[in-house]
């Protein structure tokens, strides 16, 4: 598949995969200094990135392990979604949930993005819905104690 992407400035960085079965690909960070992110903020990071995703797919953004792990550092609305038709820059609002300050260096990978397939829908109002052994059972329905 091939996927255009647009450099927004001269120190943005092309996304690569960490392995060749790698099914993300790593987003940096482009910044002009280091980014504090103090325990329980957000702050906006920009990739320096524009992408033109095929149709019917879209870019999801999700949270890198080890930025995660190591420094409790998410994307702030979990999985970011990047539509086909989008055309801007690709930001990703990265979320503090440890108790330390932490920060984020010019060219520092901050994200993933996975290329996913999604099924188009219509929605149609009806007045009852067909029966299932589930019914209207909800959290922690299908579960043993």
């Amino acid at each position: 598949m091939r996927v255009e992407v647009k450099k927004l400035s001269e120190t943005a960085v092309l996304p690569v995969r960490g392995s060749e079965q790698a099914a993300g690909y790593d987003l940096c960070a482009d910044i002009e200094s280091t980014v504090t992110i103090w325990p329980g903020e957000t702050a906006k990071i920009g990739t320096g990135l524009a992408f033109a995703i095929p149709q019917g797919y879209f870019g999801g953004i999700f949270a890198r392990s080890g930025l995660s792990t190591k420094k409790g550092l998410r994307p702030a609305n979990c999985t970011g979604v990047v539509d086909s038709d989008y055309r801007g820059p690709v930001i990703v609002a990265l979320h503090n949930d440890s108790t330390k300050e932490q920060t984020i260096e010019p060219g520092e990978r901050i994200a993933q993005m996975i290329l996913i397939p999604y099924l188009s829908a219509e929605f149609e109002p009806v007045a009852e819905l067909d029966e299932t052994a589930r019914g209207e059972g909800g959290f922690g329905s299908t579960g043993t104690k």
